[in-house]
C-alpha cells in the first residue's frame, strides 16, 4: 500500500492543495464561489477537498459512511481552526438535505456506488434550483482504474491494468500476492460498480445537462502526489468511444 494511503493528514493535505489549484478553479468557471454558499462533498473522505471551499467563507458539509474518516476530517478542521460540518452516514439514508446545497462535490466516489441509478437523482433533489454537481472519477480502464494502488504488494500497486482481467483470474492473482480479504474484496467490488465514461453520460442525462466534461490524460492530483504536471486527453481520442477510456485518468464534469 502506498504510503500516502495509510498517513491520513498527508493524504488530507495533498487534497486540500488539488482542490484549492484544479477543483475550486474549475468549479469556478461555471459558479461563483461566494461567502456563505453551501457545499456538500459525499464521499468527502478526511474533508481535504472541502478545506478551500471553507477557506472561502463557504458552509461546508462533509458526508462519508466511514466514520474513521469523519472522524479524522473533524479533528483536521479544528486543528486548522476552519469551519466544517462532518457527517457519518450512508447517503441514501439522508433525507433532510433536500434543495439546500449551491454546489455538490462527489470526487472519486461514483465508480464506488452499486445503484448509480438511484444515486444521480438523490443529488439533483439535494441541490438548490441554480445549484451544480461537480463530478471527477477515474474511467474505469485507465491503468489504474481499479484502484490497486491501495494493494499492499508493491508489485500489484504499481502494475496497470491487471483489473480488466476476468474477476476469477483478477481474484486469484491478489490471493497468490498475499492480500489482505479486506482489500481484495474492495478491489472487487470496485471491479463490480466500476464507471466506464459511457455509462456515466448514459445516467447523467437522464437527470442533468451536462455543462462541461473534460477529460485528462494526467489526472490534476498527480501533481501532488507523483510530481507529474497535469495534461488535458487528446482531443482526438477523447472522441473516441471506448477507447478513451484507458488513456483518462481523471474525468471532470459540471452537471446542472
Amino acid at each position: 500500500m502506498q504510503y500516502r494511503q495509510k498517513d491520513r493528514k498527508q493524504y488530507f493535505n495533498e487534497l486540500s492543495v488539488t482542490s484549492r489549484k484544479y477543483f475550486l478553479p474549475y468549479v469556478e468557471r461555471y459558479l461563483p464561489i461566494e461567502r456563505g454558499m453551501n457545499v456538500l462533498e459525499i464521499g468527502c473522505g478526511d474533508g481535504g477537498n472541502l478545506l478551500p471551499f471553507s477557506e472561502r467563507g463557504c458552509k461546508v458539509v462533509g458526508v462519508d459512511m466511514a466514520e474513521c474518516r469523519i472522524i479524522d476530517a473533524k479533528r483536521f478542521f479544528e486543528e486548522l481552526g476552519a469551519d466544517g460540518e462532518f457527517v457519518a452516514s450512508d447517503v441514501f439514508a439522508i433525507k433532510e438535505f433536500e434543495h439546500q446545497f449551491d454546489l455538490i462535490i462527489c470526487h472519486d466516489v461514483i465508480e464506488h456506488i452499486m445503484d448509480k441509478v438511484s444515486f444521480l437523482p438523490k443529488l439533483r433533489n439535494f441541490l438548490r434550483p441554480q445549484g451544480i454537481v461537480f463530478m471527477s472519477f477515474p474511467a474505469w480502464q485507465m491503468p489504474f482504474g481499479g484502484h490497486q494502488q491501495i494493494c499492499r504488494s508493491k508489485v500489484l500497486s504499481h502494475l496497470p491494468w491487471f483489473h480488466l482481467l476476468p474477476s476469477g483470474i483478477y481474484g486469484g492473482i491478489l490471493k497468490a500476492f498475499g492480500e489482505n480479504p479486506g482489500i481484495t474484496a474492495e478491489l472487487l467490488e470496485i471491479k463490480e460498480t466500476r464507471c466506464p465514461i459511457e455509462l456515466f453520460e448514459k445516467l447523467a442525462i437522464k437527470h442533468f445537462t451536462i455543462r462541461n466534461r473534460t477529460l485528462f490524460f494526467i489526472n490534476p492530483h498527480y501533481e501532488t502526489k507523483f510530481n507529474l504536471r497535469p495534461r488535458l486527453l487528446c482531443p482526438i481520442i477523447g472522441k473516441i468511444r471506448y477507447v478513451r477510456n484507458f488513456f483518462t485518468t481523471s474525468c471532470f464534469y459540471i452537471l446542472e
